[in-house]
Parts: structure tokens; C-alpha cells; sequence
């Protein structure tokens, strides 16, 4: 699932205000000259000026981007070894006409997978029965023991936490929400709106009226974050209704029709297609905006690299990931040139996880550094679960890897997102990641995100410009200068929702 708080403090949550106070790019400024708890960009570039830098490629696992955006389109990655449009796969590497990335979410027809269930009901209806009778677990093998553990934390997941009321209140609200979406849409003359467009709506309809009501609410309660769109909360109620339902209705196979390949073979990889973009370039797109939009063109955001190019692998459509198409993805980075990974998803169940395991070893035998989103439950990660992790099954922790949480400012709401996962010992650094400013898709535009999937890239993107003035560092070295040159704050922080402050070495393994 993807890791952005759009939703962050949730549907029954309305009211609950904190003003805006930061600029555009406040992540960018440097807190002893602005004020504001940046990343000191332009002191960086200060530090390298005169020096030349070298290309870096940067991949990104995410749900799509657009590739026509005018902030983006100059930094795509074009494999130069393939002739785009002629059908045939000419670098041989199994993707045909794979130019600027590759869609693991695609079916060779061109259909392509936009929802998808959540994991913890896939392993739940998967193994519910051969389970649900066991009375003495004692007497399964030691692995179907593993298994039995898990099936009973995806059952308490999935039966456990349905709230009826909270569904009965979806049900409600749902197809309000659409018939007044559907006005809107009509009256504005726009497919895709945002609370922006709203606060100068007027209307007659009440539907319509209620729609914007409820958006302008969400708005509010995210930060005032008035950028979050019609169809990002049509997205989030749908997902919420697919995961209540699946209590008592095993999921659908979203992919089996479309993607067509045998989900239980690591091996059945050359499939998908060529259409990054796909229906779904929303998150995509902000992240690479974050990373390398362009620099000084007087359009838009700068992203954080200068000389980067952004690679695009569609793997995480709008539900939960599946593991064989999270290992492949990170494989196809690592064969096609990366030094670094970028991954905003996340989710709390991974059935394969040797697979992606042996993809991340692949990674670092390679130099290739994998940054990752924290995830956005205010939950502690060293006992709780948001894969994929550093942690392999058979011991041991990959040292090309950074586990990142969501910051703030004080103006903002706070120095920790109040939503960010975090753990003294999982968690290795914080970055800005509430009301990030960068691309969205659709007549090149842009607007603010929140959550620990823009932190990601903003980590993502200063290793990019690290790589691209000093080369020669490998994947640990660069883990290791992210790490200690981040900065530790003279203030203290909250713990994420909560009012307890204390030091973010309390809750971040560097502080």
C-alpha cells in the first residue's frame, strides 16, 4: 500500500484542524537561516559548487508517474538499448520496448491492474481452511506453525478490526459521496478536483453540497492541506470498503486476468508491460518530483538532484503490493543500472518474503542503495509489522538500507508527523514529510502531499545528489554519511499520536 497520509487522520476524524503555516518547499530551507526544519539544500549545492557531477539513475517502485509532466519529462531514463515502439525486446533482458521502466501491474494486451485487495485478507481466506479448526497448534510442523501465527494475526486484521459502525458509516457515505461527486465533476467541467476548487464552489445540489462538505473536512484535518483531491478520496473510501468487506468475502484476483503469470513462481518474471503511466500516476509522480524534478527551469518545484535520471517501476497498485512483483521490481532497478531505490509502499503481511529477501541481497551485492517509507500508522516498528523490512528470515539485516520517518515543522503541526511509524531501532532517520510541495499528474501541475512516502524520496533524492558529486561511495558508505550528517534537534519531539515528548533518539535509531 502506498505510504502516503492522505488520509492520515482518518474519515470520523473531521474538525480536528492544525494551521499551515510553511511555504512551498519549506522541506528544501535550512532551519538556522529560514527557520524551518529543511534539509539545508542550498548550503549542499554552495558546498559542491564548482564541482562537476556524474549522472545518477534512480528507480522507483511506486504506482505510475506521468510521463508527459514539464517538470519530469527531461529527467525519465531512456534505456539505450531499446528502440521504443517496435514490439521487440532489444536488449534481451525479457521487457519489450521497456524504455523508461517497466509495469509489473500490466497485462501484454495493454489492460492494466489500478485496485487490488490487502494482504492480510489474502492470507486470511488462503489458509482459513486449513486453519480455522486448529485446536492444538503443537501438532503442525514447525514451519505450518510459523504460517498458523501469521494466519491468526491476519484473522484478528481482518474480522477482528471491523468496526461496525465505521462500516456502516462507509456504507453511508459512499455512494453520497460519488452521486455529489459525480455533480461536481459536471459543474466544474472537471474529472479531477480539489479542495482548492471548492472553497469557491457554490451549488444547489445536495449531494453535491455534502461531497464538498466532507472533502473540505479531510482537507482541514490533514494540515489544512487543500491539494488533496476528488479522486485520492474516492481511492481511500473504496479501499476502506474493499478491506471492511473482506471480513466475511474472500478477495477478488484482481491481476489473474489481467497480469496472467503463475503468482507462485518466482521464476514466471517477464511479464507486464511498457505503460508507466498507466490510470494511476498520482503518488508515482509526486515522489519523482520530490527526487530530481528540474532544477532552475522557472516551472514548478526543484527537486533535490541535479543530475539524476528517473527510472519508473510500476508495482504497487492501489491496494496491497504482491511480494513476487516488489522482488522482481527491485531486481529489474538493480539489472538496468540503478544505484538507488526508492520505495514508498508498505504493508503489515509478506507470504513470500524469501523472495524479496533474496532481492534485497541481490541489491546490496550489487551497490545499489534501497531507501524505504516508515509507513503511516503512528506505529512503533520494532513490534509492529510494515513490510518490506531490512531484517532477512534467516537473521542478519541488509546494510544497504534506510528506514525512513515523516517529519515536520513546528509550524506545521510538529517536528514528528503525527501520523509517521517510528522505533528506536527500525526506524534509522526522520525527513520532511508533511505538506511536501511537487508534481502531480495531469496539465503539469502540482501540490502538497503528506505522509512517510514523500520522506522517502526526499532521503532518496539528497543520496542521489550525494552520488553525483562523490561518485566513488558505496551503498554502506552512502548509508552511513546520510546517516550521521543528519542533524539531531535541540527540541524534542512528540511521539506520533501522542502529546508525549522526548528526544528522537527516543524513537529513530541516529536521533
Amino acid at each position: 500500500m502506498l505510504a502516503t497520509a492522505i488520509m492520515g487522520i482518518g474519515l470520523a476524524s473531521f474538525g480536528q484542524t492544525s494551521v499551515k503555516e510553511v511555504p512551498n518547499g519549506w522541506h528544501l530551507k535550512d532551519q538556522q537561516t529560514s527557520g524551518f526544519y529543511g534539509i539545508s539544500l542550498d548550503r549542499a549545492y554552495e558546498f559542491v559548487k564548482g564541482k562537476k557531477s556524474k549522472p545518477v539513475l534512480v528507480a522507483i517502485i511506486d504506482s505510475g508517474i506521468d510521463t508527459l509532466h514539464e517538470d519530469l519529462r527531461a529527467v525519465l531514463w531512456t534505456n539505450p538499448k531499446e528502440i521504443p515502439g517496435n514490439g521487440i525486446d532489444d536488449d534481451g533482458n525479457g521487457y519489450v520496448d521497456d524504455v523508461h521502466g517497466w509495469n509489473f501491474l500490466g497485462g501484454r494486451d495493454g489492460r492494466n491492474v489500478k485496485e487490488d485487495s490487502y494482504e492480510a485478507a489474502r492470507v486470511y481466506h488462503a489458509n482459513k481452511g486449513r486453519f480455522e479448526n486448529i485446536t492444538d497448534p503443537s501438532t503442525l510442523s514447525k514451519d505450518d506453525q510459523k504460517l498458523y501465527k501469521d494466519w491468526l494475526r491476519a484473522k484478528s486484521d481482518v474480522v477482528g478490526a471491523v468496526n461496525p459502525g465505521e462500516l456502516a458509516q462507509l456504507k453511508y457515505i459512499y455512494p453520497k459521496f460519488k452521486a455529489g461527486d459525480s455533480v461536481i465533476r459536471r459543474e466544474l467541467k472537471k474529472e479531477e478536483y480539489s479542495g482548492k476548487d471548492l472553497q469557491s464552489y457554490n451549488t444547489n445540489d445536495t449531494d453535491a453540497q455534502a461531497t464538498k462538505s466532507i472533502i473540505l473536512s479531510i482537507c482541514a484535518a490533514n494540515n489544512n492541506n487543500f491539494d488533496i483531491t476528488n479522486t485520492a478520496l474516492l481511492e481511500e473510501l473504496e479501499g476502506q470498503l474493499r478491506k471492511a468487506e473482506s471480513s466475511s468475502v474472500p478477495p477478488p484476483n484482481y491481476r489473474g486476468d489481467i497480469v496472467k503469470d503463475n503468482e507462485n513462481d518466482i521464476n514466471d518474471k517477464f511479464y507486464g508491460n511498457n505503460d508507466i503511466m498507466a490510470s494511476t500516476p498520482f503518488h508515482g509522480t509526486h515522489v519523482a518530483g520530490i527526487i530530481g524534478a528540474v532544477r532552475s527551469n522557472g516551472k514548478g518545484v526543484d527537486g533535490i538532484a541535479d543530475n539524476v535520471r528517473i527510472m519508473m517501476i510500476r508495482a504497487v497498485p492501489d491496494g496491497d503490493e504482491h511480494d513476487k512483483d516488489i522482488a522482481l521490481a527491485i531486481r529489474y532497478a538493480v539489472d538496468n543500472g540503478a544505484k538507488v531505490v526508492n520505495m514508498s509502499f508498505g504493508k503489515g503481511f509478506s507470504p513470500q518474503k524469501q523472495w524479496v529477501d533474496d532481492a534485497v541481497k541481490y541489491a546490496e551485492s550489487k551497490g545499489v542503495l534501497l531507501v524505504h517509507a516508515a509507513g503511516n500508522d503512528a506505529a512503533n516498528l520494532d513490534s509492529a509489522y510494515n513490510f518490506p523490512t531490512p531484517n532477512f528470515l534467516n537473521g542478519g539485516k541488509a546494510n544497504n538500507w534506510l528506514t525512513i520517518g515523516a517529519s515536520g515543522d513546528p509550524k506545521n503541526g510538529g517536528l514528528t508527523a503525527s501520523f509517521s511509524n517510528y522505533g528506536k531501532n527500525e526506524v534509522d532517520v526522520f525527513a520532511p514529510g508533511v505538506n511536501i510541495y511537487s508534481s502531480i499528474p495531469g496539465g503539469n501541475t502540482y501540490g502538497n502531499a503528506s505522509g512517510t512516502s514523500m520522506a522517502s524520496p526526499v532521503t532518496a533524492g539528497v543520496a542521489a545528489f550525494l552520488l553525483e558529486y562523490f561518485p566513488t561511495l558505496t551503498a554502506q558508505q552512502l548509508k552511513s554519511v546520510l546517516e550521521k550528517s543528519a542533524v539531531v534537534p535541540k527540541i524534542k519531539a512528540k511521539i506520533p499520536g501522542t502529546d508525549e515528548e522526548v528526544s528522537l533518539s527516543e524513537i529513530s535509531r541516529t536521533g
